[in-house]
């Protein structure tokens, strides 16, 4: 029910529904919260497994098993100093549209402070690099044809695991798409020559320290990942 429904039922004012919803009861809107996927047990264990892999892995290339090298930046942030992410490269693909899709804010419903958070599943859907490039992406259909791994073989590009169901362990998912997506919010193009023109300029105009906070931000997300079992890191 509305407010003004709740108002006209009881007979009393706006205002007063308003304070007692908000203020007394604690009840506010909130939007489900989106996961890629109904995580399965073998998921999760998979995700422990490669994240906890991946961080031995830093260990290793600072040269000592037994001490993980990695500070805490100023926001918190876990950040390493050593030869994977020296030479890590991330990528993925999302859709752009001529027309900013539906957000979020239809599926809000009113929830109270202590109720459980809904969720919903989503649908799934140049220039030569040197040696020596760590490439870290999902096993969609583009990345693992054929013809994408005889040209990764072509060049030596060594290929870090990733577990299934996981773009929350991905720098392009995590921390690029979303800042896209916010950019794009509101634009309509009228072609498609629009929306690559103006893509390209949003790409051209982030700062390197972008992208080097989200590259390092999966120490955090690994380790994060293992305390919590195999579930979907938020933040």
């Amino acid at each position: 029910m509305k407010i003004r429904e709740i108002a006209l039922k009881l007979e009393i004012s706006k205002s007063t529904v308003h304070e007692i919803v908000h203020g007394t009861l604690g009840y506010r809107k909130v939007s489900a919260r989106w996961v890629p996927k109904m995580l399965t047990e073998d998921h999760r264990l998979q995700r422990v497994e490669i994240s906890q892999r991946l961080l031995q892995r830093c260990q290793q290339d600072n040269g000592d098993e037994d001490t993980t090298h990695i500070g805490v930046g100023p926001g918190g942030d876990f950040q390493a100093n050593n030869n994977l992410f020296d030479n890590l490269i991330t990528g993925d693909e999302t859709w752009v549209h001529l027309n900013t899709p539906e957000t979020k804010h239809a599926s809000m419903t009113w929830k109270h402070s202590s109720s459980p958070v809904t969720k919903k599943f989503k649908v799934q859907r140049p220039g030569l690099l040197r040696r020596g490039v760590v490439l870290q992406h999902d096993n969609a259909t583009p990345h693992s044809t054929n013809l994408s791994q005889q040209w990764l073989q072509r060049y030596g590009w060594e290929i870090l695991p990733h577990p299934a169901h996981s773009p929350n362990l991905a720098p392009s998912d995590f921390h690029l798409f979303g800042p896209l997506k916010r950019h794009l919010g509101g634009m309509a193009f009228e072609t498609e020559d629009d929306l690559i023109s103006e893509l390209r300029n949003w790409f051209d105009n982030l700062d390197v320290d972008f992208f080097r906070v989200g590259i390092n931000s999966l120490l955090s997300r690994w380790q994060k990942c293992i305390d919590l079992h195999g579930d979907y890191v938020q933040k």
